[in-house]
C-alpha cells in the first residue's frame, strides 16, 4: 500500500518481462479518452519487443535506436528521482524500497511542469507541435 496515496501497489512487481509490459500497456491504454491516441517511446529493453507484445489499438510504440539514452526522456526522469528522492538512503527491505519509490513518484507527478521540463527534448517538441 502506498502511504502517500493509499493505492494498492500489488502491480509493483519484482521482475519485468513481456507479460508485465502487456499489463502496463493495457492499463495505460484504458486511461486514454476514446478519441485519443498515445505514442510510447521505448528503449531497447528485451521486454519492449513489439513482436512479443499485445499493443492496444490506441497506442503506438516508438522504439529508439540502440544505445541512445540521450534520446530517451525517461532517463532524465529517473536521474531526477534518484538525485532528489532516492539517493544516499539505506532502506530496510523491499517494502521500504517500494514505499520510497512510490513517495518519490507521487511527489514528481504533483509537479507537471517539472515533468515537462525533464522530458522536453527538442525532437519531442518538434514532433508534438
Amino acid at each position: 500500500m502506498c502511504p502517500a496515496t493509499g493505492e494498492d501497489f500489488t502491480l509493483v512487481l519484482p521482475t519485468v518481462n513481456a507479460k508485465v509490459m502487456d499489463l502496463f500497456l493495457a492499463r495505460f491504454a484504458a486511461t486514454r479518452p476514446d478519441d485519443a491516441h498515445a505514442v510510447i517511446v521505448l528503449d531497447g529493453a528485451g521486454w519492449h519487443d513489439r513482436r512479443a507484445l499485445e499493443v492496444p489499438d490506441n497506442l503506438t510504440l516508438a522504439p529508439l535506436p540502440s544505445y541512445s539514452p540521450e534520446l530517451n526522456p525517461v532517463e532524465r526522469v529517473w536521474l531526477y528521482l534518484r538525485e532528489r528522492f532516492l539517493s544516499l538512503r539505506v532502506l530496510d527491505d523491499t517494502e521500504a524500497i517500494i514505499e520510497a519509490c512510490c513517495q518519490a513518484w507521487v511527489a514528481l507527478t504533483e509537479e507537471p511542469d517539472r515533468i515537462r521540463s525533464l522530458c522536453a527534448y527538442p525532437w519531442i517538441i518538434k514532433v508534438s507541435s
